[in-house]
């Protein structure tokens, strides 16, 4: 067949006119009269082809869920021996199937002849492999890039078509001996994969045969073992396969997916178990790794309980800094809580919401004032809801800690079962002392090292006992050996042991003074000399003084005071590396603390915790060393001294002190790498709790907002919204619109063109689309106008509707004011926070819930349902919520700790709202708040979803959701119940079934004393209530007539003290606040308890039109300006970020002043010129900036607030010259000097560095190594990736001035602003293009052809091709590609030039052409011209 036939050779090509029908902001076509034709793209196919896969995945674990796995529990036993039966039949049935030789092996064996071979579909189906391949011809170039399936009459293609494409000689020559993986390996899948065959352990007693004599025989045993040691493995493997191949097991889901699309999907068996337990969620995950609490008893629970409420209390008082005298109820109300946690199993915000008496302290003060009562109630709160989370993540850590330390103990028990004699005091001592994780590692490195050689033996003992292992083959290490020989008698000569030195250096009980020998310690060596290991006195010396220094580094006793020492003295330094010294530059974020001392840990506690975690970064990063030192080191370190030396005057116990002081210093540098790691790792974790804090503090504030509320509307109501925005606010782009109403559904949704007023003054008409807003405004009478966008032009349309509305006088929805009478305001105009909205607009859930809109008008969707319930759209992000910006550090938290933090805050905030379980069953935005309800989590709320929909998708009564024994499942435990049951509410209708506290915060333990409190406020007896209920349905009954009588203000007469008091002495129940929240329930339920609806603040506003925040754009800043227009008094510019600026007479360069030249002569309209901020005005969107030579000349520096002693400057100032001199005898002369912003004295590694946080874009002018007359432009392309631009100089006033004309290869500029915007900046949005492209692949060159062979086996009828980028060559790209299944790959590099691409030689403008002309090429050339480089 001829390639012709195979290749359609038309690219897509657009005309004119469909180009100006495309509205490149919003994403949508305009229909035009003629009917177009349009092509399936690739990007279309490959989603077609995923939602298939999916779908099928879908489909087949639904048939996993309802026909293959036997629930056993459901079927009885003949039931089961039926399927167990039809299952032997079926295999067998398979079987004899299978004995029949097909086509497919008649054509392997030869037995068919070419014509009768045709292709036949595979009978065989597996999940986990999805679709089978059908044998197909692979494509040409024709419709390599078509994505239209054949049609079902298309001829097929010999079997080996794809081989012999290109090469077709070849057929004859080799044949293809194995199967395709979609043929052959897919028959072994089904036909069952046999076990591999293992080699046969080969028997010792054949081995005599091999002229081995018994010596030998016995040798050969003692190295390798008679064959037997890992009998016990292979049998356990041999009964596994066994077990997996029993034909009558049933498939569960395991065997059909891969474990990480259950993981995905939460359905491995550990998420079953946490669906089914009835234990918070939430507490499942945290305490996984933990000891279940039920393996103790009540003494050993109520021993752990004092002693852990001691040990949170050390840790959370000293942060609450109340009075000292509360310290004991704070450490009774922390017990309680854990009590709670533990034992009853509540989460936080039950305990919050339902045990908030136990928070609070409370007591009795004498009254002064002689009329008043005799007592007054004095309250303190002693924990919020923020500590009760700290309570919560630190019983996590003491749990850690209670087990580490009985896993001590238990060691140490064994170790006296071992040896009735065993007493060694350090863990009598320390452990009892041990108060943090430190302390237990250090007495279990003490451990390990004092006593490894018992645990070994114990250790090889127990394994072969258990049959695991039948010889010992460890060794005795190094120090156990010196314990065993003779240079430990050297160490005891020292005359003082590691823990009694310990004990001298911190003054505990009686000094132990030591004793010298009578030898020098070098003839005492000598006289210890034992071949082979200590051959010489300095071997044994070194030995001796080897496991001294270990047992003091080991000291737990030792490291406890060192850590004391430390805690109370140390500062931090920070020292740059020589790769610092070169990347780390005055413009550079790490320049804050290149060269910081002597920093104390309370600065990084309070002030910056994010400094110190920057540190730590970029010491991961190799450019500076983070350093723990001791402030008056030398004078500690001679206190310690004395512990260790003796008393005696004399030349041998001078001898024997220096040794002991070379022991203890090498000690101390131990204990300094020891103690530092942890100090560093203890603060490095301190640092992140306190960023993590602050992003929890940003969330809830941001969750914590009710609905937009109209005027004259009560809290908690949705308005009707209309949302306006204009995108990226480009000239020429619409201004999409949409209307939703108050129960979230776009009514109504469009596009203006022109918005602005006009001016009769000057006979300028108003814009064509004001009357069609006025016309919508009238007609859908919204409550709002919310505006967004992401420019500064947000803000002009913003003042446009503002003047529409105040123009024709439009009002918003009628209110009664305080005297009744019926008032409208104005249309409120506002712009809303967009964070959201921006995440969901071009998001896939975006185009699933509107497909019809195009992305600008899904935005203002977005915007208008964040106004309508901001939790909701929160929620909805799921773990895309790592994506908004709490705090400008948030990157340096590890995201799991940061998502925690985060998840905390929305669960407050949701069970603060509460959840309307019925709504949830039909709208999915609210069913995504269940997972954050108490007591439930992902898991747990998709149950009881899916139960509640088995039970009817509807729940009457809070008690359904526990169901009964006749008809309704249970959707959660009794303890799940007990946690969740208060959240989770259902709005009242007044039916016999119906109970008013149902549809509010009170719990349903508390639903007696509500009943109680309106009979009492009814003023209904035992006997009238009784009558009530039996006349009115039951229980709730009473409420059901405060109710309805409207007599709920009655219960503010109830004296509440009376019925806490009487509950408490009675019932032991602490209930003051809780029937506060009960009185106030019984009047307005689930009352909106949110903060009204916030404005942007002015710094919010500015950062979401402009993204600049107050650190990224600050006065005094060199920035590049774009020239508007030219007065003789003053210039109007515009800058990057988009706001106005304006440069007065006074701030022109002083030369052009002194002159008398006019700005009209110097400047141009749009060219960019370096300017000075001096001041930012951000509420108004402007800037005034200076072009003074003398401002210029000083560039802004960051000014950071050292002390005296707290920066190195003689280090700066020697590093800096230093640089100065390298710099210079690189390039053989003198700096260059240029005034522009962007110009630095680097050379092409330090301008690396410089970029590395850069945005792509961003570049660097710097000098040549060429010569003079070169410059270098380093720009950043991509991370890890930097092009070094080549400039060339010419008329050039002299050596040091920059030429008039700068040349890049064939283009030339006039000046640096122009090289840089329309050559880098040029070429930096091609990359964009090609990155943004859907063609694009986010990889290396190898993952993209990986990529294209998944499509192609997945997809054997089509063939495809995608970009990836081309580090080695910054600045070029590889278009990859791959004619078909069985074609080879190729690859042609693609080149970015300013304002388009080039492929072979060829230029295009955008990617359309590139892909067309590529298309075009290929089918001309084919893949074999260049197709490898």
């Amino acid at each position: 067949m001829a390639s012709a036939d195979l290749f359609d050779t038309a690219a897509q090509v657009g005309s004119d006119e469909e180009e100006d029908d495309f509205d490149e902001e919003t994403g949508e076509v305009r229909q035009s009269g003629k009917s177009k034709s349009k092509s399936r793209t690739n990007g279309a196919d490959l989603d077609d082809s995923s939602e298939e896969e999916d779908d099928d995945d879908e489909e087949a674990m639904n048939e996993v869920r309802d026909g293959f796995i036997v629930d056993e529990e459901d079927e009885d036993d003949e039931v089961k021996e039926q399927r167990r039966k039809e299952r032997k039949k079926r295999r067998r049935q398979e079987r004899e199937e299978d004995e029949v030789l097909d086509d497919e092996d008649l054509d392997l064996i030869g037995v068919l002849d070419q014509e009768q071979r045709a292709p036949k579909e595979s009978k065989f189906k597996r999940l986990k492999r999805g679709h089978r391949a059908e044998p197909v011809e692979d494509r040409g170039v024709e419709n390599i890039f078509s994505d239209d399936e054949d049609g079902e009459g298309a001829a097929a293609a010999p079997r080996r078509g794809g081989l012999g494409q290109y090469d077709d000689e070849m057929n004859d020559f080799i044949e293809e001996d194995e199967f395709p993986d979609e043929e052959g390996g897919g028959m072994e899948e089904d036909q069952g994969v046999r076990a591999p065959r293992r080699a046969g352990i080969p028997d010792m007693k054949n081995l005599k045969d091999s002229g081995l004599g018994e010596a030998e025989m016995e040798d050969m045993q003692g190295a390798f073992g008679d064959g037997d040691e890992y009998i016990w493995a292979l049998e356990a493997e041999a009964a596994q396969n066994e077990d997996q191949l029993d034909p009558d097991k049933p498939l569960e889901l395991k065997d059909v997916f891969e474990p990480s699309q259950l993981e995905e999907r939460m359905l491995t068996d550990r998420d079953h178990q946490i669906r089914l337990e009835d234990t918070p969620e939430r507490f499942q995950l945290a305490r996984g790794a933990y000891k279940d609490l039920s393996a103790y008893t009540d003494e050993q629970l109520a021993v752990r309980a004092a002693e852990e409420a001691t040990w949170i209390t050390s840790i959370l008082f000293p942060r609450k800094r109340m009075d000292p005298d509360l310290r004991e109820p704070f450490e009774a109300a922390v017990r309680k809580v854990l009590d709670f946690m533990n034992i009853e199993q509540l989460e936080p915000p039950f305990i919050f919401q339902n045990r908030k008496d136990y928070l609070i302290h409370s007591e009795r003060v004498p009254n002064d004032d002689p009329n008043g009562p005799e007592f007054t109630i004095k309250a303190e709160k002693l924990l919020n809801q923020t500590d009760l989370w700290d309570v919560f993540d630190q019983d996590l850590k003491y749990r850690a800690f209670s087990e580490r330390r009985d896993a001590i103990e238990k060691n140490v028990e064994i170790l006296r079962e071992l040896d009735q004699n065993f007493n060694d005091v350090v863990f009598e001592d320390m452990i009892p002392k041990a108060a943090q994780l430190d302390d237990l590692q250090d007495i279990q490195e003490y451990l390990n090292f004092s006593y490894s050689t018992t645990f070994r033996d114990l250790s090889i003992a127990d394994a072969e006992d258990k049959g695991t292992q039948k010889r010992a083959l460890g060794t005795r290490n190094m120090w156990d050996k010196i314990r065993k020989g003779p240079a430990y008698h050297l160490t005891r000569a020292i005359g003082i042991t590691a823990d009694a030195v310990a004990r001298n250096a911190q003054g505990l009980g009686a000094r132990t003074y030591v004793e010298d020998p009578d030898k020098l310690p070098e003839d005492l060596a000598d006289t210890l000399i034992r071949d082979p290991d200590l051959r010489t006195g300095e071997d044994v010396l070194n030995a001796a003084k080897g496991i001294f220094v270990e047992e003091l580094a080991t000291s737990p006793r030792m490291r406890s005071h060192m850590r004391k020492i430390y805690y109370e003295n140390l500062v931090f330094d920070c020292y740059r590396t020589d790769k610092g010294m070169k990347a780390i530059h005055e413009d550079h974020p790490y320049y804050e603390f290149k060269y910081l001392r002597n920093q104390e840990v309370r600065y990084f506690l309070v002030d910056k915790p994010e400094l110190f975690l920057r540190m730590l970064k970029a010491e991961s990063e190799g450019l500076v060393h983070v350093n723990v030192e001791l402030r008056g080191k030398k004078a500690i370190y001679q206190e310690l001294m004395k512990a260790i030396e003796s008393d005696n005057l004399s030349e041998i116990a001078e001898a024997w002190n220096n040794l002991r002081r070379q022991i203890l210093e090498k000690a101390l540098q131990k204990l300094h790498v020891t103690i530092s790691k942890g100090v560093k790792d203890n603060l490095k974790n301190e640092c992140e709790n306190k960023i993590g804090g602050f992003c929890r503090d940003t969330y809830i504030q941001k969750l914590d907002q009710a609905p937009f509320k109209p005027k004259g509307m009560e809290l908690g109501t949705c308005a009707r919204v209309l949302t306006l925005s204009n995108g990226a606010g480009r000239r020429g782009d619409a201004i999409c619109w949409a209307y939703v109403d108050e129960s979230g559904l776009v009514k109504e949704n469009g596009k203006f063109s022109d918005l602005r007023l006009g001016n009769t003054e000057k006979y300028i008409p108003d814009g064509k689309d004001v009357e069609i807003f006025k016309e919508l405004v009238e007609r859908r009478n919204p409550d709002v106008v919310a505006v967004s966008g992401w420019s500064v032009e947000t803000r002009r349309l913003y003042k446009d509707l503002q003047d529409i509305i105040e123009k024709f006088e439009l009002r918003g929805t009628p209110y009664e004011d305080d005297d009744e009478r019926e008032v409208a305001d104005p249309l409120e105009v506002m712009i809303p926070q967009d964070e959201v909205a921006r995440l969901y607009y071009n998001s896939p859930r975006a185009a699933a819930d509107h497909p019809a809109l195009p992305p600008i008008t899904r935005y203002c969707v977005a915007l208008a349902h964040y106004m309508q319930n901001p939790l909701k759209q929160y929620a909805a992000l799921k773990r895309d919520i790592v994506s908004i910006t709490f705090d400008p550090n948030q990157q340096l938290l590890p995201e799991d700790k940061l998502r925690r933090y985060l998840e905390t805050a929305i669960v407050d905030i949701v069970n603060l709202v509460g959840v309307d379980i019925n709504e949830a069953m039909s709208d999915t935005y609210t069913q995504n708040l269940l997972p954050y309800v108490c007591g439930l989590g992902q898991r747990k709320a998709d149950h009881m979803v899916k139960t509640i929909g088995q039970n009817g998708g509807e729940v009457t009564k809070r008690e359904d959701l526990v169901g009964d024994m006749d008809r309704i499942r249970a959707s959660c435990g009794p303890q799940i119940f007990v946690n969740c049951a208060s959240f989770l509410y259902i709005s009242w209708e007044d039916e016999n079934e119906a109970d008013y506290l149902d549809g509010t915060r009170i719990h349903p333990q508390d639903y007696e004393i509500a009943r109680k409190m309106a009979a009492d406020a009814l003023e209904m007896d035992e006997e009238d209530v009784q009558a009530e209920a039996n006349e009115n349905g039951g229980e709730s009954a009473v409420v059901r007539k405060l109710i309805k009588d409207e007599a709920t203000d009655k219960v503010n007469d109830l004296v509440l003290e009376q019925y806490a008091e009487q509950l408490e002495s009675q019932f032991g129940q602490r209930k003051r606040a809780t029937l506060e929240t009960i009185r106030a329930e019984l009047q307005n339920p689930y009352e909106e308890l949110r903060r009204n609806f916030a404005p942007l603040s002015t710094e919010e506003l500015f950062t979401q039109l402009t993204g600049e925040t107050k650190d990224s754009l600050k006065e005094g800043m060199i920035v590049p300006v774009s020239v508007k227009k030219t007065f003789p008094e003053h210039i109007e510019v515009k800058l990057d970020c988009g706001i106005d600026g304006g440069i007065g007479a006074l701030e022109f360069p002083e030369d052009m002043t002194a002159n008398g030249i006019e700005p009209r002569n110097v400047w141009s309209q749009h060219q960019i010129i370096q300017a000075k901020l001096q001041f930012i005005d951000r509420r108004k969107l402007t800037a005034q900036l200076s072009l003074r030579e003398s401002a210029l000349r000083e560039p802004y520096r960051p000014n950071f607030d050292h002390g005296l002693d707290e920066w190195d400057e003689e280090q700066e100032d020697r590093d800096k010259k230093l640089m100065q001199k390298t710099l210079e005898s690189k390039t053989g002369r003198q700096q260059r000097v240029i005034k522009h912003t962007l110009f630095k004295n680097f050379n092409s590694t330090q301008a690396i560095g410089a970029l590395q946080s850069a945005q792509r874009g961003e570049c660097i002018i710097r000098p040549s190594s060429k010569g003079p007359d070169h410059l270098a432009v380093t720009w950043k392309i991509a991370d890890g990736v930097y092009q070094h631009i080549d400039v060339l100089e010419l008329d050039k006033e002299n050596e040091f001035s920059v030429g008039r004309i700068l040349k890049v290869g064939k283009l030339q500029y006039t000046d640096l602003d122009e090289l840089v915007v329309n050559h880098v900046q040029a070429m930096s949005k091609k990359v964009d293009e090609m990155t943004n492209d859907e063609k694009y692949q986010n990889g290396t060159k190898q993952a993209t052809e990986q990529w294209l062979s998944t499509y192609t086996e997945a997809n054997p009828k089509r063939s495809m091709y995608a970009f990836c980028i081309n580090p080695q060559y910054p600045g070029y790209f590889y278009c990859c590609f791959k004619a078909g299944q069985h074609a080879p790959h190729g690859h042609w590099p693609v080149k970015v030039i300013p304002n388009g691409f080039e492929l072979k030689n060829q230029r295009y403008p955008d990617m359309r052409a590139l892909k067309n002309g590529f298309k075009i090429l290929f089918s001309q050339q084919g893949p074999q011209a260049n197709g490898r480089r």
